[in-house]
């Protein structure tokens, strides 16, 4: 099988543990604050990759320089741009809107992909984009109407965070070792939510916020959230991206939402009508046609 299979399959992979798990971490950010829970998944995430990489790789932490560094900075940054935004414009839009705008990066992706690694764009890869954004609005609205807010504003700040995630390590992933790599990142991201949860949220004395830490669901989400779907999602990206373009990482990772609907339907008795479902099979009809059809040639 062609390493291009290999890592598109990896990457529907981390897709499904995202969004079979987005129920367990909305449950717990209900008993901890989003930012308090991103600062520990990420710096636990970024722990964890730390220890794997000295005992596994440790010559991989000779080749840290000091534009890795920066450059690891900068992916972290748009990885926290995408959560931060994201939490703050839950506050004042619904989940709808904020399903159906981050799943924006799909689009904003190809641009970036044409820009930053010179990648022409073939009709299969927008029609690709085109059908998952479809689906996305399909899957998420279900038929009803959108209306747009302030909160709607930072959401698509936050779908921009992402797509400049995936497209610069597009850029970066083939020039640095994977794991150091993304170590550094889930600090970065870890570190800002740190400092953004003790800016705005209020999370009570050091022993309150160790009770809700200790309650079960947010015990397991962490967990979850650590390993699977922090440390080894970013890991596996990072290796992935060597061999596949943004454009297609986009449309892969836009199944997302199908997962987190099928979970929904499974294990929280949820509904998804025909419309919904018709959403559901555009999606992996972009996703299979980019995988068939789309292949990244030099723009000349």
């Amino acid at each position: 099988m062609k390493r291009s299979r290999i890592a598109d399959l990896s990457l529907l992979l981390v897709a499904m543990m995202w969004g079979c798990t987005f129920l367990i971490v909305q449950h717990a950010v209900q008993v901890l604050p989003p930012m308090a829970f991103n600062s520990i998944r990420f710096i636990g995430a970024g722990l964890l990759l730390s220890i794997i990489t000295t005992l596994f790789y440790r010559d991989q932490w000779r080749q840290i320089t000091r534009k890795m560094l920066l450059h690891a900075c900068l992916l972290g940054l748009f990885l926290f741009i995408g959560y931060a935004f994201q939490t703050v414009g839950l506050l004042y839009t619904t989940t709808s809107n904020t399903g159906f705008i981050t799943g924006l990066s799909v689009v904003i992706v190809p641009f970036l992909s044409y820009f930053l690694l010179k990648h022409s764009l073939s009709k299969f890869t927008w029609f690709s984009a085109l059908l998952a954004a479809v689906g996305l609005y399909l899957l998420t609205f279900a038929g009803s109407e959108m209306s747009w807010n302030k909160g709607d504003i930072l959401v698509f700040i936050c779908a921009i965070g992402f797509a400049l995630h995936i497209g610069y390590t597009g850029l970066y992933a083939s020039r640095y070792p994977a794991l150091p790599l993304a170590t550094l990142q889930m600090v970065v991201i870890g570190v800002l939510s740190l400092f953004a949860s003790l800016i705005a949220e209020d999370v009570g004395s050091l022993s309150y916020l160790s009770e809700r830490i200790l309650q079960p669901e947010v015990v397991i989400a962490l967990l979850v959230s650590i390993g699977p779907t922090s440390a080894f999602a970013f890991w596996i990206q990072t290796v992935c991206q060597k061999y596949t373009t943004p454009s297609r990482v986009a449309i892969i990772y836009a199944t997302e939402p199908v997962f987190a609907a099928l979970t929904g339907i499974l294990f929280a008795g949820e509904v998804l009508g025909w419309i919904g479902g018709m959403g559901c099979l555009l999606i992996l009809l972009g996703m299979l046609l980019a995988e068939l059809k789309s292949t990244p040639h030099p723009v000349q």
